[in-house]
């Protein structure tokens, strides 16, 4: 008996329930002034119409009362929480063509999309003021709203096993542009607030949620088990926005493409090459520094993640090299860190490194332009904050040569000698660098070492005891400058078959300190061939 009454009351509370929601979402149209175009006969008073001729009309109202439509995307919120999904994801009558609803939810969304657009700039010179975006974020916390809504009945949905094939087919058509906004919104960018950004983290998992993506690389490219990703069709979106004449009119366009690539990693990456490149190189060839820099992190994931022999077709891998070469004549520390840093990943695409080849003669190649150019550069250098970007990259540079090294060995000479006379504290950072480089050359280029002993030789003891005497280092710091000048006084000893230990015996014990002394005395007994 009691298992009866239970039974009943629960068949009541749903039957309640779901006059409730009928209630609500005859309230809800009625508010919306939405009625259909059938005839009476054919549709009862209490049934709502068509969801493709409601999602219709509810564009147009959209469109139609821009911008003031926080109230209407209020609404659709409401729609897509209270409304059955048998309804919502059916087709107007049983024959009709699922695109049909497809394509009136793309338009939907479109619109909605279109409540929070962010206002386009007139030139790239003039960026446009925060009060052009005063109203976006709450417009765009509306919008999040409602597509959040939608996507959680349609993820259920899909969840149910209820037509999954056709609801996958839906939630493919929704997912670029929802993707695209959502992006959009999560930057951190003058157009945002921490609320809008919330409210586009919030959409996001709601859309990995509903199709079953682990995270956004797998939303964008899918995997082999059967989940398609959408990085084309967001492409499709960009891509009119991507002109050499256009895509500067919209400052989240270049934001949303980056974001959408750096997600993108080998295999799925080279499938989109020819959408991908284009749009990069324009960013890599604007003035601005923002922009230029944008451009090389976008240039150098393509060149991490693209197979060398499909760079190579087409001649891509020569108009990336000649894109990014010409950035070594810039002067913004920031640019020639990215650019060095792709080359060095790019020139193993377009030639052997030298020091891997075998010939007996080694032709200049792009690997020695590169190096020369470093070097000119950092010879004539003043600023500190260039100085070590360039002292930084040296080292991966002159292990990548080898033995070509011997080409430049007039150059990187004088540039050893001067960096390492000059003080940067507080880490040293360009010492250390340029007693790695002194290392590293010494165990390549060895045998032409020898006529260069005295000069090094002078530079390291001068170094020794301005490290010894200088207060403002730490110990651990002093200790490793040392260490590594001494491993350099080992080398070149080794290379000159003993002249260094010859030459430090003529050195006056009374001119250094007991840590000098101790580390030359160290480097005199233990000799590194």
């Amino acid at each position: 008996m009691l298992s009866c009454k239970i039974n009943v009351n629960l068949n009541e509370l749903v039957r309640r329930t779901e006059a409730a929601l009928r209630m609500e979402l005859s309230t809800l149209l009625h508010d919306l002034h939405l009625s259909s175009s059938s005839s009476s006969e054919e549709q009862s008073p209490s049934s709502p119409p068509p969801i493709t001729e409601l999602l219709s009309q509810l564009r147009e109202k959209l469109i139609g009362s821009c911008p003031k439509s926080h109230s209407l995307i209020a609404q659709i919120k409401q729609l897509f929480q209270y409304a059955g999904s048998d309804w919502l994801f059916s087709p107007a009558t049983q024959d009709s063509r699922w695109a049909e609803l497809e394509a009136a939810y793309v338009s939907l969304i479109s619109a909605l999309i279109g409540c929070a657009a962010l206002p386009l700039c007139e030139d790239d010179c003039s960026p446009l003021t925060v009060a052009a975006y005063q109203s976006i974020p709450t417009q765009a916390m509306a919008v999040c709203a409602a597509l959040t809504a939608l996507l959680t009945t349609l993820g259920d949905w899909r969840k149910g096993g209820e037509a999954r094939e056709r609801t996958t087919s839906l939630l493919l058509a929704v997912a670029p542009p929802t993707c695209v906004f959502a992006v959009t919104h999560l930057q951190d960018q003058v157009w945002t607030s921490s609320a809008s950004r919330a409210a586009a983290r919030g959409l996001q998992e709601a859309l990995l949620s509903a199709g079953g993506w682990r995270n956004s690389a797998h939303l964008l490219t899918g995997d082999t088990e059967g989940s398609r990703g959408i990085l084309g069709g967001v492409l499709d979106i960009l891509q009119p926005q991507l002109t050499k004449d256009s895509w500067q009119c919209c400052e989240a366009v270049k934001l949303v493409f980056a974001w959408s690539l750096l997600q993108v990693t080998r295999p799925g990456l080279s499938p989109h090459l020819s959408r991908l490149l284009p749009p990069s190189l324009l960013f890599n060839d604007h003035h601005r520094l923002e922009n230029c820099m944008l451009g090389v992190r976008c240039l150098h994931h393509i060149v991490l993640n693209t197979p060398p022999a499909e760079l190579r077709q087409f001649n891509r891998a020569e108009v990336l090299y000649e894109a990014l070469f010409k950035h070594l004549y810039r002067t913004e520390a920031a640019v020639i860190q990215l650019v060095l840093s792709c080359l060095l990943d790019l020139l193993v695409v377009l030639e052997k490194p030298p020091s891997a080849s075998t010939s007996s003669r080694r032709k200049p190649c792009r690997h020695d332009d590169v190096l020369r150019l470093m070097l000119t550069h950092m010879e004539a250098e003043n600023k500190v904050v260039l100085r070590r970007v360039y002292a930084a990259a040296l080292p991966a540079y002159i292990d990548r040569v080898g033995v070509a090294v011997c080409r430049h060995l007039w150059r990187l000479e004088r540039v050893v000698l001067g960096y390492l006379e000059v003080r940067d504290p507080p880490e040293e950072a360009t010492r250390l660098k340029m007693l790695e480089v002194l290392q590293k050359t010494t165990r390549a280029a060895w045998p032409r070492m020898v006529c260069r002993v005295d000069a090094l030789l002078r530079c390291l003891l001068r170094l020794m005891v301005d490290v010894s005497s200088d207060s403002e280092l730490c110990d651990s710091l002093r200790w490793q400058l040392m260490d590594e000048s001494a491993a350099c006084l080992r080398l070149l000893d080794a290379a000159s078959h003993g002249h260094v230990q010859r030459l430090l015996q003529e050195v006056d014990s009374s001119c250094c300190s007991p840590e000098v002394l101790g580390c030359l005395a160290t480097a005199a007994t233990a000799t590194d061939r």
